[in-house]
């Protein structure tokens, strides 16, 4: 139930992660596509919901790294 307890929470959704994260691992896990997560902003901080498992926290941190410093820039205000 993590998605629908943090969605109503969000300020601004950024669903184009959640759909990175359930593409990324389409190949090795089939199943990934019928994750429910979701990411976006609660006022400066940034927040996704991963998978339960270890292995698919471990994916997902995989694909969000290569975001990290710029989404926190840019929460930070900082330039395109």
């Amino acid at each position: 139930v993590t998605p629908e307890a943090v969605l109503p929470l969000l300020h601004k959704q950024i669903p184009d992660i959640g759909e990175a994260l359930r593409q990324d691992n389409r190949s090795g896990v089939p199943t990934a596509v019928l994750s429910r997560g979701v990411a976006g902003t609660i006022g400066a901080c940034l927040v996704v919901t991963l998978p339960g498992s270890t292995g698919g926290v471990r994916d997902g941190v995989v694909v969000l790294w290569p975001l990290l410093e710029h989404a926190v820039s840019q929460l930070r205000g900082g330039d395109h």
